[in-house]
């Protein structure tokens, strides 16, 4: 099983799933923490600039911040949006998403580097940054 790569593993993940993964072998590139998979949301219009977060930072719309249930505030996060592919480096300072089913809201900095604001909720990959 150890020649299946890493991606092909992810990709056979379930939505809304979280694991930790184990250091790699000796001469293996070491694998992430933490990975997660399922779906994201982004802080709309209606959550203005300035706004406190959980973590006594103000929103700001043009930062690349997230907000997440459990991660430590200042834990740098690569999303990829698992429609285009596309990805982003968010740093975590607020609490949620409290809707059902959602991991993960970004602001809108990151939703637009990610291509999904049009769509609102997208299906995400996330993976902390060591």
């Amino acid at each position: 099983m150890r020649s299946i790569p890493l991606l092909a593993l992810l990709a056979l993940s379930g939505c809304a799933t979280e694991r930790a993964l184990s250091p790699g072998a000796a001469g293996e590139s070491p694998r992430p923490a933490f990975v997660a998979e399922g779906l994201a949301s982004w802080y709309g219009p209606e959550v203005r600039s300035g706004s406190p977060t959980a973590s006594g930072e103000r929103y700001r719309a043009s930062d690349y911040t997230a907000a997440h249930r459990t991660l430590r505030f200042g834990t740098r996060l690569i999303v990829e949006n698992l429609r285009n592919h596309r990805r982003t480096v968010v740093r975590v300072n607020d609490r949620g998403p409290y809707t059902r089913g959602r991991i993960l809201d970004v602001s809108a900095a990151a939703a637009r580097a990610l291509d999904m604001i049009e769509a609102g909720v997208v299906p995400v990959r996330i993976i902390v940054i060591p």
